[in-house]
């Protein structure tokens, strides 16, 4: 992921619509347009872009625009924030699991019986509770992304790429991202989803190793690393509302 250098909120309109977007500046060669499941628009652009042609490229993706703002607005409204009480449902590879919060001699989380079980060493309350998942799954998401880059690099031998090394942070608006350096970062809440998700993410982030924007031949290159992708693709986006 190449870092912005410019940002600029801009809108346009297409007939009586009106489109809201970010804009970043960038060192890069060529325009991308993406709609986040947030509702976002991010257009990246080169840093001599001229906006009136960047404009003029937009309207001729408006109705694409338009049609993944549709997609995205199924799967509202999402589920509310998490309160951290006890029998409210919690993710973890895709699944629903309920929380069993109790006292205990230290803190601790298990996934019992289809529970995660809770312990506090105090008194316990939605905040500590919070900081305790959190906890467990930026461990379990250390270990499950390993993992799973261990599966997805075999597809990419005849290219001869260096394995990466992997970040875990949270991330608003993307799964995943492929640094400079060549550092794959992943989201930490996509230790929620199933494990085929993952791969696709992972696998999504390595082709980036060989094309790093999002041209026909990285697509062409995800297409025989991953069929069926856009499927999987879906699934992910369904599994964390």
């Amino acid at each position: 992921m190449i870092e912005a250098t410019s940002i600029d909120k801009r809108s346009f309109f297409y007939g009586q619509k009106t489109i809201d977007y970010s804009l970043f500046l960038t060192d890069r060669r060529s325009l991308e347009i993406a709609v986040h499941p947030d509702s976002t628009v991010v257009v990246k652009a080169p840093l001599d872009s001229d906006i009136s042609l960047i404009e003029k490229k937009l309207h001729k993706r408006a109705r694409w625009i338009f049609r993944q703002l549709n997609y995205f607005r199924q799967f509202n409204p999402k589920t509310p924030d998490r309160q951290y009480i006890n029998g409210e449902t919690h993710l973890y590879l895709g699944r629903q699991y309920r929380l069993k919060i109790s006292h205990g001699q230290e803190n601790s989380v298990k996934l019992i019986k289809g529970f995660f079980q809770v312990a506090c060493r105090e008194e316990h309350n939605p905040e500590i509770v919070k900081k305790l998942m959190n906890n467990w799954y930026l461990q379990k998401a250390n270990i499950q992304f390993n993992e799973s880059l261990t599966r997805c690099c075999p597809k990419f031998n005849a290219f001869d790429l260096t394995q990466p090394s992997i970040s875990i942070k949270r991330m608003k608006k993307r799964w995943g991202s492929l640094s400079n350096k060549g550092t794959v970062t992943l989201n930490t809440d996509l230790i929620k989803a199933p494990k085929e998700c993952i791969d696709y993410v992972v696998t999504h982030e390595l082709c980036h190793l060989k094309y790093h924007d999002h041209s026909s031949e990285f697509y062409k290159l995800l297409d025989s690393v991953i069929p069926g992708w856009k499927k999987i693709k879906h699934k992910l986006e369904l599994s964390m509302v």
